[in-house]
């Protein structure tokens, strides 16, 4: 706790630059060194000038005890760089925060498929629509998704991780206490129950418009790649994509109506080489060879893309002349083991066993609200564990152990 004052009272020094803390840090190695140190050792650090020398004989600790006082009442940790459980991720790019304000549970980034989800505040309905079925599929195989709790793109996606029962990060441009936008307090609630909310400023402090392009390197750099949902020319979430080009990030976005305002941005950037996104797999396709304990559609022997056929090399070969096809054996699915389904899945699983079903008929059968069941469904379908007929009829691809 001692040790925690020093990295606080170096983090808050008022008008020192990110930058110039990290040389610090990186010449005395231990905050309470800095603190400790005499004006003519500071002089020895690159970069150092007399203003900035002069900010640092400011020893004050008092805001540092406040700072405490408020993560205390507030329910959060405070992780500083130097901790096992900050990201090396985060640590490796090229101005990491020195410490992070955390609310909820810290995913273990470096092990997972974190992809961040931005978009333009003045979303359309169509980027609102598209943002939050995407997250939906990919926090439903199991991405972590990653994002800044600001209206329009990010709202989206942060609810479709959400619905799907994911994972999902908020990095936020103020203090925890102070929430903005005011109408997503909900949001902001569950994304704290089920997620994290991580913040570089401490309780108290207000969301300034200087903020959110500093908080957006922590939004990339905690990512394996960006996806772009919306971004006119001049967007918030360009930034973010070149922050991520900065940091050896891949960048993705969703192609948008040509002519339209809403989407030149994103458009321009899959003109530049971006990656195309229409289906989670457009994402986590390049991922699942990296991961794939994570990637939860690799539990079946044959992935494929969503709603797409075999590719060549796996459509089965015709049967010899005289000799009938043998029905192909369905991938097993262990409920006794680690299956990964939410109780929900598990029930519709079970009532599917050995017969197709409409799903007006799952509601009924199981009494699971129809929101909940038409969510896991959509997870199943995801996962290649149910296949869909028509008239919305549905039934196993997998045989159950």
């Amino acid at each position: 706790m001692a040790q925690l004052k020093y990295w606080l009272w170096l983090a808050n020094l008022p008008k020192l630059n990110n930058q110039m803390k990290l040389a610090l840090l990186e010449h005395f190695g231990e905050p309470d060194k800095i603190y400790y140190g005499e004006k003519e050792e500071y002089f020895l650090v690159p970069g150092m000038n007399r203003t900035a020398a002069e900010i640092l004989e400011n020893k004050d600790l008092e805001r540092a005890d406040r700072i405490l006082g408020d993560c205390d009442r507030l329910g959060l940790r405070i992780i500083t760089m130097r901790d096992v459980e900050y990201p090396d991720r985060l640590r490796n790019i090229y101005d990491p925060p020195l410490l992070l304000y955390v609310q909820g549970r810290m995913p273990r980034f470096d092990e997972e498929v974190a992809v961040a989800m931005v978009g333009t505040r003045r979303a359309s309905p169509y980027a609102m629509e598209m943002g939050e079925k995407l997250a939906f599929q990919m926090a439903g195989l199991g991405a972590v998704i990653v994002s800044g709790l600001a209206a329009g793109g990010d709202a989206a996606a942060h609810r479709g991780a959400l619905r799907a029962g994911g994972l999902t990060a908020a990095v936020i441009g103020g203090g925890h206490d102070v929430i903005y936008p005011r109408e997503h307090r909900f949001l902001y609630e569950d994304i704290a129950a089920r997620g994290v909310i991580l913040s570089e400023y401490p309780p108290g402090t207000e969301h300034m418009a200087g903020h959110f392009p500093v908080r957006n390197r922590i939004i990339s750099g905690l990512s394996l790649g960006v996806v772009v949902i919306e971004a006119p020319e001049r967007s918030g979430a360009l930034i973010t994509a070149g922050r991520a080009l900065d940091q050896g990030k891949d960048v993705f976005a969703i192609p948008g109506q040509v002519g339209d305002h809403h989407c030149a941005g994103s458009n321009a950037l899959l003109r530049d080489g971006a990656g195309v996104v229409t289906d989670a797999w457009d994402v986590l396709g390049g991922y699942a060879g990296k991961f794939p304990h994570k990637i939860r559609s690799l539990r079946m022997e044959e992935p494929r893309r969503f709603g797409g056929a075999p590719a060549a090399a796996e459509r089965p070969k015709s049967p010899p002349k005289g000799k009938e096809p043998k029905e192909p054996e369905k991938p097993l699915l262990d409920l006794a083991g680690d299956h990964g389904l939410t109780d929900d899945q598990l029930c519709l699983v079970k009532a599917l066993e050995g017969r197709t079903v409409q799903v007006d008929d799952l509601i009924e059968e199981t009494q699971i609200p129809t929101r909940r069941v038409l969510s896991a469904l959509t997870v199943l379908e995801l996962d290649r564990i149910v296949t869909q007929e028509s008239g919305k009829r549905f039934s196993l691809a997998v045989a159950l152990k």
